[in-house]
């Protein structure tokens, strides 16, 4: 059973016990759904301040729908276009300040303000990226950024299926 705990410390810290509750989360479960929904359901409940939490798997080409929390979101996202886009193209995190000001933004949540996405590359083969939305402008820092890279690294055994 999961209960939700308070995250103390520095912004290190609160991730670094984050991906123990996802690895604790995820260890006994081998299907990819579950593990994904499981992921986008912890970050929903540790991250303040965003409005939705998900994930993009790359298919065919582009960037299809995976788990998610949040209201209802673009279903398929070409390589390149928006932020999630240009993440999964570059193999580069996005932290977007205002992404109103992202060239090419692709508008899912009117509420969005700031972004950021981390591509997820396995075996050097674009699997998908984590893409956390905010309904406030500058939520995401680049230290976060980098924390969230380390959260996925962390959690690819558990996902890539």
């Amino acid at each position: 059973m999961f209960e939700p705990v308070s995250y103390k410390g520095n912004l290190q810290e609160k991730y670094e016990l984050l991906l123990k509750q996802a690895e604790a989360l995820l260890a006994d479960e081998s299907d990819q759904v579950a593990n994904l929904s499981n992921v986008a359901a912890l970050l929903n409940q540790f991250l303040d301040r965003t409005n939705w939490v998900g994930f993009y798997i790359y298919k065919e080409g582009e960037l299809v729908l995976g788990p998610f929390q949040g209201l209802p979101a673009c279903i398929r996202i070409p390589l390149g276009k928006g932020v999630c886009g240009t993440a999964a193209e570059t193999r580069e995190t996005q932290v977007v300040e205002d992404v109103h000001q992202f060239p090419g933004h692709i508008a899912c949540d009117a509420q969005s303000e700031s972004e950021v996405v981390v591509p997820i590359v396995v075996n050097d083969q674009l699997f998908g990226v984590l893409d956390i939305d905010s309904p406030e402008k500058g939520r995401f820092s680049q230290e976060e950024g980098a924390l969230l890279e380390t959260f996925v690294n962390g959690i690819k055994p558990y996902i890539q299926g």
